[in-house]
């Protein structure tokens, strides 16, 4: 059975960056010729794709969980890995892109749009990135960062000229599969339609799309029936064709009635804000069912009433066909002015980018409070990202954290915040990264024997030349006779004698 999916929601992992690679270049006579590691490839986006071959989002209703490739980590000999591929999702023509609290985030209604919805992570730097004329030798290197992980909902709002409304069985989806190629499912019970259907219509030279909206009933703008569910469909449409059942056996219902009760519900639904009215598009009456007699009398009878509406008023048959060669030739008028007044509109405004301020803050220091004291907590893009590059069972790599932080400013916030040595600190939301902080944060430098960032082992140790030596022999041996000589003339001064000429 085919199904019709018109909201998902989607659990997407974009893959992780990779993590650069530590290595240290070695040939034949350069055992230690620099550090040589490579970086960590990218992780792969997911974007979402508007298709016109797609029109439901039933795949995605079966596979909510899509997740992209990871990044690979970078390789020795200054090979970087392979960044993750793309993961691209077609999604049919009209969807709207929100978070997982409702806030729309894209809406893509033209073919070919792209909407890059998780980003993967970023490949972490290798030490041979890493080197500097300060750090020649880094013995570390930046891991990748996680890609987004997250839910987000797509909703489907079906791009069609012209939205057939009415009460169920009213004989809509006749009425499409009459004028189209369209094969909904037809029979005699009520909410037989449980999915809009989308039809393609050809009148002379007019070609328009027509979308079967399930049935409407009192009280469908609060949540009542079907209506609610798939109202949202009408949102797009240029115009609107009421399907008004003249033969239904009903009691206490009738043309009138039917048209009234449909019409509060259109007016009773709020469109995005932009959009026409529901009410305030153009709109035409269908009086089905004609091809009964007693139908025929009370279509004769209600057209007047209609009329006096300004509203164009079509009797047909789904069954004999009566009078849809006329309604074909009316939509397809009222499709191509709507379409000519679209076109002949102003442009929307154009969306402007603006570049991020030069002064504006990378970081800011929130104080919370706490039964152990105040808990200092920095929020920033930047210094998030630095901790989630940082390894921590590496001592150079927390130094360099460090220092990146310092570089920033954070110490200065934090000491400005009312922070003191010993102060918890925490770097990202949630439960981020702890720090009993020191307004100077060191690493294990203080315990080799090279500064932190360089390499004793790449340090030159060149043997001395036999001139060399020999000059350093001969000032070493006068350095000695002239100790001798001055302890001499001492002598002679008699500032100091032998124990043997006291002896004497």
């Amino acid at each position: 059975m085919v199904s019709f999916v018109d909201e998902v929601t989607l659990h997407l992992r974009a893959g992780h960056g990779g993590d650069g690679c530590v290595s240290v270049r070695r040939e034949k006579f350069k055992p230690l010729a620099g550090p040589d590691g490579g970086n960590g490839g990218s992780g792969g986006d997911i974007v979402l794709v508007a298709d016109p071959q797609v029109t439901t989002l039933l795949a995605y209703h079966r596979r909510p969980h899509r997740s992209s490739q990871n990044g690979s980590p970078g390789m020795g000999d200054n090979r970087a890995g392979a960044s993750g591929e793309v993961l691209e999702l077609a999604v049919p023509v009209g969807t709207v892109v929100k978070d997982a609290a409702g806030a729309e985030l894209a809406d893509l209604e033209a073919p070919g749009m792209r909407f890059v919805v998780a980003d993967g992570g970023q490949g972490g730097l290798g030490n041979a990135a890493l080197a500097s004329p300060k750090r020649k030798a880094p013995g570390f290197a930046l891991l990748g960062t996680p890609g987004y992980e997250g839910d987000v909902v797509l909703e489907l709002k079906t791009l069609a000229d012209v939205a057939l409304v009415g009460f169920p069985s009213a004989g809509k989806s006749s009425l499409i599969a009459a004028m189209s190629a369209a094969k909904p499912k037809i029979a005699d019970y009520p909410f037989t339609t449980l999915h809009p259907n989308l039809g393609v219509v050809q009148a002379g030279e007019h070609r328009f799309t027509v979308a079967d909206v399930p049935g409407l009933i009192e009280g469908a703008s609060e949540g009542k029936g079907l209506g609610l569910e798939f109202l949202r469909h009408v949102e797009r449409c240029e115009a609107l064709l009421h399907v008004i059942d003249c033969a239904t056996l009903e009691p206490g219902r009738d043309p009138l009635s039917d048209f009234e009760t449909i019409r509060a519900e259109l007016a009773a639904y709020p469109v995005p804000e932009g959009q026409t009215p529901l009410l305030e598009r153009p709109q035409l009456v269908a009086l089905n069912k004609i091809d009964v007699p007693e139908a025929r009398e009370l279509a004769d009878f209600v057209r007047p009433e209609f009329e006096a509406m300004d509203l164009p008023v079509f009797e047909i048959s789904t069954v004999s066909r009566t009078g849809l060669r006329e309604l074909g030739f009316a939509l397809g008028e009222v499709v191509d002015a709507a379409r000519a007044a679209k076109a002949d509109a102003p442009e929307p405004p154009r969306i402007v980018l603006r570049p991020r301020a030069v002064d504006a803050a990378d970081f800011v220091v929130k104080v919370e409070g706490g039964s152990a004291g105040p808990v200092y907590r920095v929020i920033g893009t930047k210094p998030e990202r630095w901790v989630a590059q940082t390894d921590f069972a590496n001592d150079e790599a927390v130094g360099y954290l460090a220092d990146r932080l310092a570089r920033l400013g954070v110490e200065d916030e934090l000491v400005r915040a009312g922070a003191t040595p010993g102060s918890t600190v925490v770097i990202g939301a949630g439960a981020g990264v702890v720090f009993d902080w020191e307004p100077t944060l060191t690493s294990a430098a203080e315990l080799v024997t090279a500064p932190r960032g360089t390499d004793a082992r790449l340090d030159e140790n060149r043997r001395a030349t036999r001139a060399e030596r020999r000059s350093e022999y001969h000032e070493r041996m006068d350095a000695k006779a002239e100790a001798r000589a001055e302890l001499d003339r001492e002598r002679e001064a008699g500032i100091w004698r032998d124990d043997d000429e006291e002896e004497r």
